[in-house]
């Protein structure tokens, strides 16, 4: 089956982007798979664009499914997907299962969502996410929901308890830079991980993909983290606010890392939350926070060149000069370690202690001993800052990194090309909180 491939059509590239839902082309490729699973070779040759039907027949896609059905049998489903914009096409790459074994195929869609070609995915030895053992799919139902802007709309997922009703909601905010739906790091996916555990639990979520991910011309001149996450953070609550069988009183966040330094200021804009989670949260200035990740990172490294060092001594400059708390002298969009000087100006005038002690809402504070991004340091003076406020509950873990895995060593971003789930101690603890138990 290996030395059986099918391209259909060459692509040609040009200068034009657009951004489609990755979920809606998953599904396309799912239902192309399925229907020739089905026997329907005549309706799966329909998938087609007009312009490259020619180039393959009916017969040809029957041929080729029943070399598939001989190597791997009765297809089942997809999952893992990756993707990237090719021009004016879009190509999604997936994990497809069949009862004997995977394959992985990689399929080109027009902006009309038309297959104009598939082939066979050259074999990785890149490491791939695995479900976590409590992602029971008989358990919750998902579904593909859209986070619109002025500008354009993201691609999101709703996803929720199945036989429950009047069930809590969790809006899950990324950490800094880029992110899809499920915060992918490498083969980890925690948010997508989240995701599944609370269902399983009862409590649907929210998560979408971050619009600097789909728009990063959006970016390149002056902005904030209003345009970066607050935005779009807020158009996610008012969606779980109208989500079919959704308790409103029941509405939380949960902030990753920027995405939980951020949520005490996204509680203050939506005063009808019923709490919020800060997930490896800085609590000191995020500046503060880069230097000691470089710090750690240039100590670990245990390279002493003098170009290291040199490197070291740059970066360090630089986020010396992300400090600033007004403009000065310095433009607007002036880039300083890849964001403009109005964002360093807005994050470094926001303090995030004092806008959480302000709140009446439940809280709950999680960090992992074993995270290097964001330190004990900052659990501890979160911890001190808000000892007296009586809704804040505090969870360490002492085994959890910066994504919420279990690990055995603080380690370095290599760790992350190791695949490995949420931990299910933390969905329980979550969930209990959310539950009031």
């Amino acid at each position: 089956m290996k030395s059986f491939k099918i391209l259909i059509a060459l692509l040609f590239i040009s200068q034009i982007t657009f951004a489609q839902s990755i979920i809606s082309l998953i599904n396309r490729a799912d239902a192309f798979f399925d229907t020739m699973d089905k026997g329907k070779f005549e309706e799966a040759h329909g998938f087609f664009d007009e312009s490259v039907k020619d180039k393959i027949s009916a017969d040809e896609l029957k041929l080729f499914w029943l070399r598939l059905g001989n190597s791997l049998g009765t297809y089942e489903s997809v999952d893992g997907a990756q993707n990237k914009t090719q021009g004016e096409f879009f190509q999604v790459t997936l994990d497809c299962v069949f009862t004997k074994g995977s394959q992985g195929f990689t399929f080109i869609f027009n902006k009309s969502e038309k297959l104009v070609g598939f082939f066979v995915a050259p074999t990785t030895t890149e490491a791939v996410y695995a479900a976590p053992a409590y992602a029971d799919t008989n358990l919750y139902s998902q579904k593909e929901v859209q986070i619109k802007f002025a500008g354009g709309q993201m691609a999101g997922m709703l996803t929720t308890p199945k036989g429950v009703t009047n069930f809590p909601i969790v809006v899950f905010v990324h950490g800094s830079g880029p992110a899809d739906m499920d915060e992918t790091v490498g083969p980890n996916k925690p948010f997508k991980d989240l995701a599944a555990g609370l269902a399983a639990k009862g409590i649907a979520s929210i998560r979408y993909v971050k619009r600097s991910m789909v728009y990063p011309n959006s970016f390149v001149k002056s902005f904030t983290v209003k345009e970066e996450v607050l935005d779009d953070a807020m158009t996610a609550i008012a969606l779980a606010r109208t989500t079919q069988g959704v308790n409103k009183g029941q509405i939380y966040v949960m902030g990753h890392s920027l995405g939980g330094m951020l949520a005490p200021r996204i509680a203050g804009l939506a005063p009808d939350l019923a709490g919020i989670i800060l997930a490896a949260a800085p609590a000191r200035k995020l500046s503060d926070v880069i230097a000691e990740q470089n710090r750690y990172l240039y100590v670990a490294s245990g390279d002493t060149t003098s170009s290291t060092k040199q490197q070291f001594q740059a970066t360090a400059n630089e986020i010396e000069r992300s400090k600033m708390l007004k403009l000065g002298d310095i433009a607007p969009d002036s880039v300083i370690l890849s964001a403009p000087a109005s964002y360093w100006i807005d994050i470094n005038n926001y303090d995030q202690l004092a806008a959480a002690k302000k709140l009446t809402k439940k809280v709950l504070v999680v960090q992992g001993e074993k995270d290097f991004q964001v330190s004990l340091q900052d659990y501890n003076i979160w911890r001190a800052a808000l000892a007296a406020n009586k809704n804040v509950t505090f969870k360490l873990y002492p085994d959890l990194n910066h994504l919420l895995s279990s690990q055995k060593d603080k380690g370095t971003g290599l760790q992350y090309r190791t695949p490995a789930n949420v931990s299910a101690k933390l969905i329980d603890d979550i969930a209990l909180w959310i539950k009031g138990k």
